[in-house]
């Protein structure tokens, strides 16, 4: 039998082989490795690039060196300095303003004139001052920008913790309804409720708060504020009555307007209850789906073109027509959190304050 010695050649070329199978391996795999590593790099440049990009198409577009722009406090105050105090009261003078003779005859003495307070004041340096935050609103415009295709804004902005609202103060709550800081009811139900920033104004002269909201972020802030979240379909069957009802600016943000008024008419407290109720006008009503905006089922029409034909309508149709009659009315601000391109967003409101009346039953439908 042969035999081949140890260290001969056979075991020498059994040993010089592998080295070169490890060499040709390498060759084939080297190229590889770099096309991934290269192919990852230029994902990762065009993600920078587009993120670049993005932040520098959003401070090419920002008004900022405008006084009501200037996001630095310290230019903010001296452009102020500059033009003057008028400067914010004509900014805001108009908010208020309403001619009494222009409504029907029967509204005029109800109409109670609102003006600029230290509550509402407080909302709008605040807003102001969140409004100059650069990085934070630069988020949020990233965030909305990838999310509104698919969520609502009512959503984002809950998820975001931006976009609180202001209808009025707690001075202006009491002016409306004609009740003094001590004054305590058993119910309040603030319908679709936001994040809970209006009703905290009204909490404090009720015992028990009652909150509905369709967005599931903005449920996470009212539960966090210990409100009692009743769904959609549930407030107006819980066997209990309520003593005041809030509906903020969403009679026309709703399908079916008056089925929505006559369902809060018989959950008020006979008598005694009262519905507060916010409208902006012009009225345009629109329902929000997921990120798009469409005509409710029920389409209901506002006629006159100035803000008291508006309210006037409003009150001798609508109202009356759902089983209401009107105790009160002001016009004041809906205001709305700013975010990098404005320090604050404002619509007019006419504020109701609306009883139910003596007929036991309502024409509509």
């Amino acid at each position: 039998m042969l035999k081949i010695p140890e260290g001969g050649s056979g075991g020498q070329d059994r040993e010089q082989t592998r080295p070169g199978v490890l060499v040709n391996n390498w060759l084939l795999l080297a190229p590889l490795s770099s096309n991934i590593k290269h192919i990852s790099q230029l994902r990762t440049l065009i993600f920078v690039a587009w993120v670049l990009g993005y932040v520098a198409f959003l401070l090419s577009i920002r008004r900022m060196w405008t006084g009501r722009y200037a996001r630095s406090p310290a230019v903010r105050s001296l452009f102020m300095n500059m033009a003057g105090n008028d400067v914010a009261a004509i900014d805001t003078q108009e908010w208020y303003r309403c001619c009494p003779d222009l409504l029907g005859e029967s509204l005029q003495p109800l109409f109670v004139q609102s003006h600029l307070d230290a509550g509402t004041k407080a909302f709008l340096k605040h807003s102001v001052e969140k409004s100059g935050w650069l990085l934070t609103q630069l988020y949020h415009s990233f965030v909305s920008t990838i999310l509104s295709p698919l969520v609502s804004r009512t959503s984002i902005n809950g998820f975001l913790g931006r976009g609180s609202m202001f209808v009025f103060s707690a001075e202006q709550f009491q002016q409306l309804l004609r009740i003094g800081p001590e004054w305590r009811a058993e119910k309040l139900l603030d319908l679709g409720a936001g994040d809970g920033g209006v009703t905290e104004v009204m909490r404090a002269h009720f015992r028990e708060v009652y909150a509905t909201e369709v967005s599931l972020p903005m449920k996470w802030h009212l539960q966090r504020r210990n409100y009692k979240v009743l769904g959609i379909d549930e407030w107006q069957q819980t066997g209990f009555q309520y003593d005041v009802i809030s509906c903020l600016n969403l009679l026309d943000r709703c399908n079916d307007p008056l089925h929505l008024l006559q369902d809060i008419r018989r959950s008020l407290v006979p008598n005694t209850g009262r519905l507060i109720l916010a409208a902006v006008l012009p009225f345009q009503p629109y329902v929000e789906t997921g990120g798009r905006w469409q005509r409710p089922k029920e389409h209901l029409k506002v006629e006159g073109k100035t803000w008291e034909e508006q309210v006037t309508h409003l009150s001798n149709e609508v109202f009356r027509r759902a089983g209401f009659e009107m105790e009160a009315v002001t016009r004041l601000p809906y205001l709305c959190e700013g975010d990098m391109y404005n320090d604050y967003y404002v619509l007019d409101d006419a504020v109701f304050v609306l009883k139910a009346s003596d007929n036991s039953e309502s024409t509509a439908h």
